[in-house]
């Protein structure tokens, strides 16, 4: 699909202002969930590839009553998850498929949630609404100014809220995207913060942006919020599937998930 003699493809800078996005995910919604809807559960809530659950990691708090937002949601998994155990969720995401997708799986699973469009850097909520806001794998890898994202999460956030957010491991950047032990050679410096761009005609079509472990951290600080925990999930033995560049062959020696937990104080 991709020329990869193109200039665009691969690891370059970019003016994309993170609507590509919501163009590549609208349009390879169902391609996605064909792959990965059987590993996720159409009521399931992992936090990364190597299939860490909320039920096991407990991140979010106590769900029972807890009014809760989902950014970057896809269709809306994890957010069925927590209203079969009676949190109040809503379910946002940026992508029209993804929000149609969700509500198949919602009607057929009998597990619905109020999902609402909306950009996770320009969220159609009242200051201090709700006690949890989290991501799974969604919104802040795939925006140039994730620290809007952080801005809106603490801003929705009642006083001794908690946001959690999952994202691919940032010393993952500095290896190729290949599951084996062949990648377990870095060939990149991780430093090196120009997003991964793939397009076409010379139009981005799909942009993925690298952060260190320090600018996570300091885009959370300047949201004005405490971090509490980073959890580095390790590769289980019961998990023998590959997604893409996660596989239990380099998950045995390198971490591909981190997830982030953070408090409004």
């Amino acid at each position: 699909m991709w020329d990869v003699s193109d200039p665009w493809f691969g690891y370059r800078t970019t003016d994309d202002d993170g609507t590509a996005a919501r163009r590549w995910w609208d349009a390879h919604a169902e391609e996605y969930l064909d792959d990965h809807g059987a590993f996720l559960g159409d009521a399931g809530f992992r936090w990364g590839p190597e299939g860490l659950t909320e039920a096991e990691a407990g991140l979010l708090g106590p769900p029972q009553g807890a009014r809760v937002l989902e950014v970057g949601a896809g269709a809306a998994h994890c957010s069925r998850w927590l209203a079969a155990r009676g949190a109040d969720v809503v379910a946002t995401d940026v992508a029209p498929a993804m929000l149609d997708a969700a509500a198949e799986i919602s009607r057929r699973s009998g597990t619905p949630v109020p999902l609402v469009e909306a950009d996770a850097r320009d969220l159609p909520f009242a200051d201090g609404s709700f006690d949890v806001v989290f991501t799974s794998f969604g919104a802040i890898p795939f925006v140039p100014d994730a620290h809007r994202v952080h801005a809106e999460a603490a801003r929705v956030l009642r006083d001794g809220g908690r946001w959690v957010f999952s994202v691919t491991h940032p010393v993952r950047w500095a290896f190729p995207d290949d599951p084996t032990l062949a990648g377990l050679t870095a060939h990149r410096s991780y430093f090196d913060r120009r997003p991964y761009v793939e397009a076409e005609g010379g139009h981005v079509v799909y942009a993925e942006y690298h952060r260190t472990l320090g600018d996570h951290v300091r885009d959370v600080a300047a949201a004005g919020l405490r971090l509490r925990d980073v959890v580095e999930p390790e590769w289980p033995a019961w998990n023998a599937q590959t997604w893409g560049g996660w596989g239990p062959e380099r998950g045995h020696y390198l971490p591909g998930t981190a997830v982030f937990v953070a408090t409004k104080d």
